[in-house]
Formats: structure tokens, C-alpha cells, sequence
């Protein structure tokens, strides 16, 4: 087999293959002799049939099926012989397919760039540390008290803040709209689940007093045919309540499905759940300092066949979250183009890194990023075993496993600085 391999640019290149005609004409004998010990043919017996019946009945078809297998595994071979690395599928293009002639074409393909990555002992990373402290556990707890708010009635007049039961009615035009009617309905005051001005209209109203408060439905209202309309709703407010933070006790415990061990336990799960979640997002955070200075201190040329690939990823990606297959839904491809090239870019580093350090997935941290995953679905154990199940999210899983074991690896040899914070800050506490 003769190869001549041309250079097209950085990455691509041009390679002429011709195949010797004996190396064509033995496979197509090979498979025609073995149809023809099976083969079908009226007026012969199963196997009985000429070789030259089988190639005028057979011979075109094999012909076919056999420069198509060839332009695959001689390209391959091709390839190996001068130690080329294709990245991506080669275009193909045949010059002489003719039975009784070499086998010519030209394949035009692209090469995965050289990875010539600085020394990780200078590469400079700024490490994020933080940890749970009491104080962050009292003010969780805190917070939990004001998301269970007591109410309580009160015979003032209702603040922000109060919830309000009320019976309502509206209409437009002095005619009642449909779904303009509620019974009973509690309304904390400032929560913002009802329209503004209907919420600011029991501002400073008493209990078993009446109001009659106008609303202007927005242009965008959800209900088409109330949008932008004016309506005026006849309430009736039944009772005027005021929150106050519940006793922390027992009683309060079980709200978060502690039965057993009071405040001490539910202190020490809301400290897991807390050290769980800053955890998460200290690997995340350290993760793309590592990510962002691997991409900045190592310039690579990235093939273009893998940039495409990946900018149609990032399209569907958007497309799932959207919930839509609606290829026209699909945003625009040049915003996509730097977050696709950083994306390949970081694949070949990360995997000259995996390569270069013979870094091996670990099935035990594979298990725990799987379970970290399903952590938070309610049937954690069937989500975990869907998972398992399917080899596609399990290959997910471990390439999540091993980018994080090249992280660690990297923080181990790197220039590391810390930087201390703090659980507040990191977890956007008071957002």
C-alpha cells in the first residue's frame, strides 16, 4: 500500500492511499467463494452453483461492500503507518474504485494538536478554603425558624409581613371573570403570590372589615384574556394574623423529620447538610480555578472538526434546558464559539494530563460523585440504580470522577495559594 501524506495547515492534512488491485481482487474472490457455499440460485442445489454464476449474480454488490470496508480499514492502517492521530472523521474522496485497478482516494482529515503544556510546578492556582462554624449553624437554624412562621391573630391593622384571610370576588366592568373568586384565602402581606396592588390594598385593613381594591392586569399577564385589562375586587377580610419565629423544640425538630434527639440532632444534621453543600461548592470553585489557569498558561491549536462537534453540543445542551426540539429554537452559533473552543481546549489538556500520569478512575470516587448526584432526589437508592443501569450516564459519572482526581492532582504539584473565606460568603447566605 502506497501513502503520501501532505501538510494543509497546522492541524490538517491530505493523504493520497492507493491499494494494490490484488489486494481488491483476493477480497472479493474470498467473499464470493464463501456465498457461494450457501447461496441459492434456481436450477442448482444449495452450494452447487458455478463460481461465475455467483459473480454475475453476486459480484457487483461484494464489489461495492468490499471498497467500502477497504477506504475504512486502509485508512486506518494508513494512518498508523505515519503515526497520525485523526481527530474526527476523515472526508473521503475515491479517485479509481474499478474491479481489476488499485484502489485510489484521497482522505482529508485533521490531527490532534501536540501538547506541549508548561510545567505544573509553576503553574500558579488560587485555592478557595472555607469551613462550617457554629455561628453559621445558629443563623441555618435561624433561617429555618423564619421559613415555619406561628401566626397568630391580632386585632390591629394589617402590616407587611401579616397574613390575612380573606373572601374575595373580582370583576371588569361590574361583571365577574372566571377564576376571580376565592374563599377563605390566606395572603401574607409583601410575599409577592398576588398582584401588587391587591396585596397593597390590605395594607392597614382590619379584621371583618370590607375593601374594594382596584388592579391593573399586566400587558403579560399569564390569563390572555385578563391581560391589561382593569378589574375591581370586592374582599372581605375575614382575620388579620402576625408571623412570629417558632419556639426552637421538639416540635419543631420533627418539622425537618428529626423524632428523636431534639435540637442536638437537628443541629447536627443541618452542620452535614452545610459541610455537604460548602464541599460541593469549594471542588466546583477550585475546579475551574485549576480549568482557568491550565487554559490561560497553555495556548493550543484546536481542530476545528472537534470545535463544530462541540458548539452543536452546547446547542442541544440549550435546547434540553429550554425544553424544546425545536431545531430553530436553537440559539446563535458565534456565541458559543470561545465557550466550545475553551471546552476541546481543556479536554486535550486534562487528557495529556490523564495520559502523562498514567492517572487511573477511581470506581470508589466514582461512587461517591454518583451518590453526591442522587442525594438529592427522594428515591435516592432507585435514581442511583437508573444510573448504574445505564451506560451512557455511568461513563458521565466517571469522567466527573476523573477530571476531579486530575484536579487533585494538579493542586498537589502546583503553586497553591489560599484563600481563606467563609460559608456565608461562598453560599450567598443572605441571597
Amino acid at each position: 500500500m502506497q501513502v503520501s501524506v501532505e501538510s494543509m495547515g497546522k492541524l490538517a492534512r491530505r493523504m493520497q492511499v492507493q491499494v494494490p488491485a490484488e489486494r481488491v481482487t483476493v477480497e472479493i474472490a474470498a467473499r464470493l467463494k464463501k456465498i457461494s457455499r450457501t447461496a441459492r440460485l434456481n436450477g442448482f442445489r444449495p452450494g452447487k452453483a458455478p463460481l461465475t454464476v455467483i459473480r454475475q449474480q453476486f459480484g457487483p454488490a461484494i464489489h461495492r461492500e468490499v471498497i467500502g470496508e477497504l477506504l475504512q480499514s486502509s485508512f486506518q492502517e494508513a494512518v498508523a503507518q505515519n503515526q497520525l492521530n485523526p481527530a474526527g472523521n476523515p472526508s473521503i474522496e475515491p479517485q479509481s474504485v474499478d474491479e481489476g485497478q488499485d484502489l485510489k482516494y484521497t482522505a482529508t482529515f485533521e490531527v490532534f494538536p501536540e501538547v506541549a503544556m508548561q510545567p505544573i510546578e509553576e503553574l500558579q492556582v488560587e485555592r478557595t478554603i472555607a469551613e462550617v462554624t457554629e455561628s453559621d449553624i445558629d443563623a441555618m437554624i435561624e433561617r429555618l425558624r423564619k421559613q415555619q412562621p406561628v401566626f397568630a391573630a391580632v386585632t390591629r391593622a394589617a402590616a407587611l409581613g401579616d397574613r390575612v384571610n380573606v373572601n374575595f370576588e373580582g370583576s371588569i366592568n361590574g361583571v365577574p371573570f372566571a377564576g376571580g373568586k376565592g374563599e377563605n384565602l390566606a395572603i401574607v402581606l409583601g410575599e409577592g403570590r398576588m398582584l401588587p396592588q391587591l396585596e397593597q390594598g390590605l395594607v392597614g385593613a382590619l379584621s371583618g372589615e370590607h375593601r374594594e381594591v382596584a388592579v391593573d392586569f399586566p400587558n403579560d399577564y399569564r390569563a390572555t384574556e385578563l391581560a391589561g385589562k382593569n378589574a375591581s375586587f370586592s374582599v372581605d377580610v375575614l382575620s388579620v394574623e402576625q408571623a412570629s419565629v417558632p419556639e426552637l423544640d421538639e416540635e419543631f425538630c420533627k418539622v425537618f423529620g428529626v423524632s428523636e434527639g431534639g435540637v442536638p440532632k437537628l443541629r447536627e444534621d443541618v452542620a452535614s447538610n452545610m459541610r455537604r453543600e460548602l464541599e460541593q461548592n469549594l471542588r466546583n470553585r477550585n475546579k475551574s480555578a485549576v480549568m482557568e489557569q491550565l487554559y490561560q498558561s497553555n495556548p493550543i491549536e484546536v481542530p476545528n472538526s472537534l470545535l463544530e462537534s462541540q458548539i452543536r453540543d452546547l446547542q442541544v445542551e440549550a435546547m434540553r434546558r429550554a425544553g424544546t426540539k425545536d431545531v430553530s429554537q436553537a440559539p446563535a452559533r458565534e456565541p458559543l464559539v470561545e465557550p466550545a473552543r475553551r471546552r476541546v481546549a481543556l479536554g486535550l489538556l486534562v487528557n495529556d494530563i490523564i495520559r502523562r500520569e498514567k492517572i487511573v478512575m477511581d470506581p470508589l470516587r466514582a461512587e461517591a460523585r454518583l451518590d453526591e448526584m442522587v442525594g438529592a432526589y427522594g428515591d435516592g437508592a432507585g435514581m442511583k440504580r437508573a444510573y448504574q443501569q445505564n451506560v451512557n450516564a455511568m461513563r458521565q459519572v466517571e469522567g466527573l470522577a476523573l477530571e476531579d482526581q486530575v484536579v487533585d492532582w494538579v493542586l498537589a504539584h502546583a503553586k497553591v495559594h489560599d484563600s481563606v473565606s467563609s460559608f456565608k460568603q461562598l453560599m450567598n447566605f443572605e441571597a
